[in-house]
């Protein structure tokens, strides 16, 4: 399809993309003797993923099931009222058989370790199945040095999700740092994490202790590496290579590692989703339909993938009950590099003395759902709007206590918050509501309702506060209810908020074994798709915590053992014999 490069590479598999569903893929193939590619576009691998908070929701985890007795048919049971009209059986199916021996094979052959919160409630606590804890864990913290002179490769956090340069981990860790202002205790414990994030940064240029996704990238890229994976950066996949048959068996790789790889097993497309291509977000978003209407934090879901299967015959399936896992942002730019930065706002508007308004100054919706959900209340309340945006609304014990998103609370100075653009301050309602264009008269309105549900301890429009995962996205300590109280004393903040996303649901249209499908159900030979890439097998809906990386880790596992086993069984056959027989 391309000219054919000077240099040739060989290999049983290349994987695009280096983020969880690819690096995933890459440890079990290399696992099973196989000789692996990991080519990453950015100079950075890691992906999304290593930019994430790192949970993995992987109902049937052999410690979680233990522990809360959580059975499968729960699993199916939650699973299916979550997205009925798109309820996927077959890949569901094989996402729950596939889930136990994965999470043991990175635990017991890897040097991925996981920890398992007691509590972790899924998104949608009030559909039958749901469960309080032990679907979604996280990866245990991990030395960036374990990496050794690819250190300076591993993604960078989001800076504007940091502490002053220090990621929190969530749990009790972030509740802590959370605090700071409020008891010695945790001031001296947050300090003690600066303090040593900025010494390692002086001395190692980078923060040496990962949390997060950073720490479950650091752990797989580092496990991959020992097993002689080659993973290259800074090396985009230019082009699929098909034989006369029809079936891939390679790519032009562009970049640090130019050449034609020829892949003896075939290509698996993990390098993300399309949120981040203009032209194809305007075919499927409908909100930015018009363009401008949507920011993505992710790093690297440039459409690459869908668009190289595209060109071979594959497509995109957006026949699920969300195309995106949306999560409303703050758009706001560095003063000093007049950069644009983003904060998702993935936890706070849940917290109590916080909502979030319309251009009218009403609530839309219950703020302590996930921000999958919330952000679709949001989308659904706007879809008649040429823009899509809200405000949210804090008083000032509000921004001492908590603070608004990136705007920090008290002891931190404001100025800078004003100044950029992020944070709005008005020293009445009225006031605040004519510096943001907001009706001042709905917004009083909304606010002396909400007060007095407040005061009750019951939101009495949207049952804010009403489920257990609510409370986990409030302030436990704070009674009545974790989720309320009242906006009481000016003067009064707000923070505009936009929309965003995780990455795509909608995606590369793929087989119950994650082989790329054409239109008409076929097999396109060669050619495999795993992660945010393809289409999620959750049909759109959004689970818990980790709804991305637990397929992604399941899935990718699951395509590296597969590729292995056919390889084993198939001897010498042709690529195209070979793909076929995968699922048989």
């Amino acid at each position: 399809m391309t000219d054919t490069p000077t240099t040739t590479h060989r290999c049983d598999i290349l994987i695009v993309g280096s983020g969880a569903a690819g690096m995933a893929t890459a440890l079990r193939a290399a696992h099973d003797g196989l000789n692996v590619i990991v080519a990453e576009k950015s100079p950075h691998f890691g992906g999304t993923t290593a930019l994430s908070a790192g949970w993995a929701w992987v109902p049937g985890n052999r410690r979680g099931a233990a522990a809360t007795g959580d059975t499968r048919a729960e699993a199916e049971t939650y699973l299916k009222a979550l997205a009925p009209k798109t309820y996927n059986e077959d890949g569901i199916a094989g996402f729950l058989d596939t889930v136990p021996e994965a999470i043991a094979f990175f635990e017991d052959h890897t040097k991925v370790t996981f920890s398992y919160p007691e509590k972790a409630p899924d998104y949608q606590m009030d559909l039958p199945g749901a469960k309080l804890g032990g679907r979604a864990i996280l990866p245990t913290d991990a030395d960036i040095r374990m990496l050794g002179n690819r250190r300076k490769e591993l993604q960078p956090y989001l800076s504007s999700y940091t502490v002053f340069g220090y990621m929190p981990q969530v749990g009790p860790d972030l509740s802590t740092i959370l605090k700071a202002n409020q008891s010695v205790k945790a001031f001296t414990y947050t300090a003690g994490k600066l303090l040593r994030t900025w010494a390692d940064t002086a001395l190692f240029q980078q923060p040496l202790r990962r949390t997060n996704g950073s720490a479950l990238m650091t752990r797989m890229v580092a496990s991959a590496l020992d097993a002689g994976v080659r993973v290259w950066t800074s090396t985009p996949v230019e082009d699929l290579v098909i034989d006369d048959g029809g079936a891939v068996t390679g790519a032009v790789l562009t970049g640090e590692h130019a050449g034609r790889v020829e892949a003896r097993l075939g290509v698996v497309l993990a390098g993300g989703g399309f949120s981040g291509d203009d032209a194809l977000r305007r075919q499927y978003f409908r909100h930015d339909r018009n363009g401008g209407e949507h920011f993505t934090p992710t790093q690297g879901h440039d459409g690459s993938s869908a668009r190289m299967a595209m060109k071979v015959g594959g497509r995109i399936n957006a026949e699920v009950s969300s195309v995106g896992s949306w999560a409303p942002v703050t758009v706001f730019k560095y003063l000093r590099t007049g950069a644009e930065r983003l904060f998702p706002h993935l936890r706070q508007i849940g917290l109590p003395g916080m909502i979030t308004v319309d251009r009218n100054g009403k609530r839309f919706g219950n703020e302590a759902l996930s921000y999958h959900d919330f952000g679709g209340q949001m989308l659904a309340h706007m879809k008649d709007e040429d823009s899509v945006y809200a405000w949210i609304v804090g008083d000032r014990k509000l921004m001492d206590k908590y603070g608004i998103g990136y705007a920090k609370p008290w002891p931190i100075p404001r100025a800078l918050f004003y100044k950029m653009g992020y944070l709005v301050k008005g020293n009445t309602l009225e006031k605040l509501a004519r510096k943001i264009g907001v009706d001042a008269a709905g917004l009083t309105a909304t606010i002396e309702r909400f007060n007095r549900d407040a005061v009750a301890g019951e939101d009495t429009q949207f049952g804010r506060g009403s489920t257990a995962y609510n409370h986990f996205r409030g302030d436990m300590e704070h009674k009545p209810n974790p989720n309320l109280a009242p906006l009481a004393k000016g003067p009064f903040f707000a923070a505009k908020v936009r929309m965003g996303d995780l990455g795509t649901f909608a995606g590369i249209d793929v087989d119950s074994r994650h082989a790329v499908i054409r239109a008409d159900g076929s097999r396109i030979p060669g050619l495999f798709s795993v992660g945010a890439a393809a289409v999620s097998v959750f049909g759109g809906g959004y689970p818990g915590y980790g709804s991305h990386i637990g397929p992604a880790l399941v899935f990718g596992y699951r395509m590296g053992r597969d590729i292995a086993a056919l390889a084993a069984e198939s001897g010498h056959a042709g690529a195209a014999e070979r793909a076929a027989a995968i699922g048989k």
